[in-house]
């Protein structure tokens, strides 16, 4: 082991454990003589006060070991991966300095990759922006994907025709005259730092049960409450609002949807979002996957 502070990635699906499987790294890193951080790399995880929808892990559950970039925004505020590159590469470079190693844990796959690549994000263009946006408002995302893929049909395989978000940023980059990166891995990705990522994956059928199971759980917690208390506050943001869990709360809020709807549609949606994350850092060529109900941190350091 180099004794040189090092980069670890904790990755995987939503469900998969990647919160305790962080903290027995640390642990286990302390066994051995180094002390480490924790760095999220979960975009929602960055909202305040979104704590149940997003399974945040309780501060008194983080076992007095520093976490960094959660709870850093407001969920009035709309987070671009370009400000999360910034702030989560300053994070780690921080742990470094004090002579740790930093652990980054998440299942957001463009804001993990955006740290531990090269990833370099085009300019902004905040007026053809905000038209997009207000398009997206007007007319929904269906008209503004059509016209993305027209303009760049690869970009447009790699976007969900419904995430408006990413189909406006798309299109502010295709309109601006820049080549889109299409949230796409490069093919020869280089690393930003020295790093070991360990991606989590459990059984698909076992997944399932789980995610099913976490989302009626949210809700007999508190995630409707949780959500009513966002809105009737300072209120959620764009972002914020779409969120999974949180926009079906809303909607149940509503009356838009039964408490039994909000719920199926939460579940259905978690579950194609997993399928997406297991794609995405299945193009992690030098990752280690591991079954967390086999390994521990300790059994593969």
């Amino acid at each position: 082991m180099s004794s040189d502070p090092l980069l670890y990635a904790v990755v995987g699906a939503t469900g998969t454990g990647k919160s305790e499987f962080a903290l027995d790294l640390v642990e286990a890193l302390r066994d051995r003589g180094r002390d480490a951080e924790i760095v999220g790399a979960d975009a929602m995880q960055l909202y305040r006060g979104m704590d149940i929808g997003t399974a945040k892990l309780p501060v008194a559950d983080r076992r007095g070991i520093p976490h960094h970039l959660i709870d850093v925004l407001d969920p009035t505020e709309d987070a671009a991966v370009a400000w999360y590159q910034e702030a989560a590469r300053a994070a780690v470079t921080a742990v470094h300095e004090r002579g740790r190693d930093a652990v980054l844990v998440g299942g957001s796959g463009l804001y993990v990759s955006s740290v531990l690549f090269d990833f370099r994000f085009p300019a902004r263009d905040e007026a053809l922006r905000a038209r997009l946006e207000a398009e997206l408002e007007s007319d929904g995302p269906g008209p503004l994907f059509e016209r993305l893929r027209a303009a760049d049909p690869v970009a447009a395989e790699r976007i969900d025709a419904r995430n408006g978000r990413r189909v406006v940023r798309a299109l502010e980059i295709v309109e601006s005259g820049g080549a889109t990166h299409g949230a796409a891995l490069p093919e020869e990705p280089a690393v930003w730092a020295p790093q070991r990522v360990f991606a989590l994956d459990v059984p698909r059928p076992e997944l399932v049960q789980r995610l099913d199971a976490r989302v009626e759980v949210m809700w007999s917690d508190g995630l409707v409450d949780e959500a009513r208390t966002l809105r009737d506050g300072a209120g959620l943001g764009v972002t914020a609002a779409r969120a999974i869990g949180y926009a079906q709360a809303l909607a149940q809020l509503a009356g838009t949807q039964s408490e039994s709807e909000a719920i199926a549609e939460t579940q259905a949606l978690t579950r194609r979002y997993a399928r997406r994350q297991v794609s995405w850092f299945r193009r992690y060529r030098d990752a280690q996957w591991l079954d967390p109900r086999e390994f521990r941190p300790a059994d593969v350091l």
